[in-house]
C-alpha cells in the first residue's frame, strides 16, 4: 500500500474538548465538527466525543444527517441554519436545533407546523457582516420568535472577527454592542469561537463554540499558556521511497526551483498535492524525517514532494516522513507551522486532505 496515511489520534480529541471546557467551566461547551470535523472524519469524531459533549454544530443539514445516519443521537445545531422551507421537515423528524439568521427564514419557520418546538438560535451581525440580523432589527425578530409556539430554547448567537488578535479593541466593539443587546432581551448567549473560548472570558456565555481548537491547531495570534496544551489529532504520516545523490548545483522538481548548495542527500516522499499538501509550500518548509526537522527542497508535485535529508545520516527507504503532527520518536511539527510556510491556514490544510489519504483512527476505544 502507498505509505501516506493520516492517523486520527481521539484521545487527543478528547484532550482538547476537555481543555475547552476547563477555559469556561460555567459554559456549555458544542462541539463544532463541520466540514468533515476539519477533515478530520466527522462520525468518528461525534463517536468519540458524544459521551461528554451536549451537543455538536454542523454546518448544513446535509451533514446533520450523515451523523444521524451513523448513529449520533446528541443535540445538532446547523450554524447556517435552513437553505430551503422544505428542510424544516427533516429539521423537525430529526429533532435539529437550528440558527436562524435571515428574515425568510423566520417566515418560513413561523408558516411551519412542527411535531415538537424547534430549538432556535438568533444569529446577530455584532460586526463580522456575513450572516445576522442588525442588532437594530434582532429585538423585534426576538421578540416574534419569543411569541411563537414553533420556537423553544431561544439563544442570542454572534461571530467574531478579531478574538485571536492581540489587539482587543474591535472585539470589545462587537462586545459592547452583544451586552447591551442580551441586557434588553435577557437572553442567554453562545458567543465564542475557539480563539474567545481560549482568551477572551468575557466572551463565555451559556454556549461556546470550540472548532479549530478541538482539532489540536492554535488560532491565536501568539501562542499562549494555553495554547501550549492543545495536542495535535491529525498526523499526516509517509515514507521515502527514494534517495538521490546530487552535486553542488544540481536542481530538483520541476522549474529547478532549488538547486543544490552543497554535496546532497534528495528523498522523495509519498505525499503532494493530489494528496490536499499544499503546492505553495516554499523551499524550506519542515518536515520530520525519523523525528528530525528537515527542509523541503523543490515544487511540490501532484504525488510527490522532495526533501533536503543531507544532515540525517540514517535516512534511507521506508524511513518515516511526518508532513504534519506527532512523529513516531515524540518530536512535534505543528500544521500551524506548516501553514505559515505555505501562506495559508492550518484549516485549509487539515480540511483540504483528500480521500487518497486514508485515515486511521486511535484511541478512543477505537
Amino acid at each position: 500500500m502507498r505509505p501516506l496515511v493520516a492517523h486520527i489520534d481521539l484521545d487527543a480529541l478528547r484532550h482538547n474538548y476537555q481543555l475547552a471546557c476547563r477555559c469556561a467551566p460555567q459554559s456549555r461547551s458544542v462541539a463544532v465538527i463541520k466540514a468533515d470535523a476539519y477533515g478530520h472524519g466527522a462520525l468518528a469524531c461525534a463517536n468519540a466525543l458524544e459521551a461528554e459533549v451536549p451537543a455538536f454544530a454542523v454546518a448544513c443539514i446535509e451533514e446533520a444527517l450523515s451523523l444521524r445516519e451513523g448513529g449520533i443521537k446528541a443535540p445538532i445545531i446547523l450554524l447556517e441554519g435552513i437553505f430551503t422551507a422544505d428542510e424544516l421537515a427533516l429539521v423537525d423528524h430529526h429533532g435539529l436545533w437550528i440558527s436562524v439568521h435571515s428574515h425568510w427564514q423566520v417566515e418560513a419557520l413561523l408558516a411551519y407546523a412542527p411535531q415538537r418546538p424547534i430549538p432556535v438560535w438568533l444569529k446577530v451581525d455584532s460586526g463580522m457582516h456575513r450572516l445576522g440580523f442588525s442588532p437594530q432589527e434582532a429585538p423585534a425578530v426576538w421578540q416574534r420568535l419569543h411569541s411563537a409556539p414553533q420556537v423553544t430554547a431561544l439563544h442570542l448567537m454572534s461571530h467574531f472577527a478579531n478574538a485571536d488578535a492581540q489587539d482587543a479593541s474591535y472585539f470589545e466593539h462587537q462586545m459592547g454592542v452583544l451586552q447591551a443587546l442580551s441586557a434588553t432581551l435577557k437572553a442567554p448567549l453562545c458567543l465564542a469561537n475557539s480563539p474567545a473560548t481560549l482568551a477572551r472570558p468575557a466572551a463565555h456565555g451559556d454556549w461556546n463554540r470550540p472548532g479549530i481548537m478541538l482539532y489540536g491547531s492554535d488560532p491565536l495570534e501568539v501562542a499562549s499558556e494555553l495554547t501550549r496544551q492543545l495536542r495535535p489529532v491529525m498526523t499526516l504520516r509517509s515514507e521515502i521511497i527514494a534517495l538521490r545523490e546530487l552535486a553542488v548545483g544540481e536542481p530538483v522538481g520541476y522549474s529547478g526551483r532549488w538547486k543544490a548548495p552543497r554535496p546532497s542527500k534528495i528523498a522523495v516522499v509519498a505525499a503532494g498535492y493530489g494528496d490536499g499538501y499544499d503546492r505553495h509550500a516554499v523551499d524550506g518548509t519542515p518536515v520530520l524525517v525519523n523525528g528530525q526537522r528537515c527542509p523541503i527542497a523543490g515544487k511540490v508535485s501532484m504525488d510527490m514532494l522532495t526533501v533536503d535529508v543531507t544532515e540525517v545520516p540514517d535516512a534511507a527507504i521506508g524511513s518515516e516522513v511526518v508532513l504534519w503532527g506527532r512523529a513516531t520518536q515524540g518530536s512535534v511539527l505543528s500544521v500551524d507551522e506548516v501553514a505559515r510556510h505555505c501562506d495559508t491556514i492550518s484549516y485549509t490544510l487539515l480540511t483540504g486532505v483528500l480521500p487518497r489519504a486514508p485515515r486511521q483512527y486511535h484511541g478512543a476505544n477505537v
